[in-house]
């Protein structure tokens, strides 16, 4: 099993979060690229598009499916990672560096697991 970094937080549905400066930077943990294979293709939101809780906000497109990526926040898109745009291979090739996006004004926020938790996630859907 992929190292989890134990200083995130971690969604059911395989995307890690960090707050940092009163923004919530969100990526693809390692255990999502793997099972996604090859990303060819990253859809991001737009700034100021705002995001819900357990709503798709992207779609990341790897050689074997096109997959939605939910957030585990509800607020407002700051930022996006647009080198992603160029290079989407980033997110396979460094999944804790290659955020997807920072989020603004959070008012909401899914319960998030820490590393042991989100272990034992991938655990059960590896068994």
């Amino acid at each position: 099993m992929s190292v989890i970094p134990a200083e995130l937080k971690y969604s059911k549905t395989h995307e890690w979060v960090k707050e940092e400066d009163g923004l919530f930077v969100i990526g693809l943990t390692d255990y999502a690229q793997s099972e996604l294979g090859d990303i060819v293709f990253i859809n991001l939101p737009e700034e100021g598009d705002e995001v819900s809780v357990g709503e798709a906000f992207s779609d990341v497109e790897s050689v074997k499916a096109v997959s939605d990526v939910y957030s585990p926040v509800s607020g407002v898109v700051a930022e996006i990672n647009e080198e992603l745009q160029d290079n989407p291979a980033l997110v396979n090739e460094d999944p804790y560096g290659a955020w997807l996006i920072k989020v603004r004004d959070v008012t909401e926020q899914e319960e998030l697991l820490d590393a042991a938790g989100y272990e034992k996630v991938v655990a059960e859907e590896e068994a």
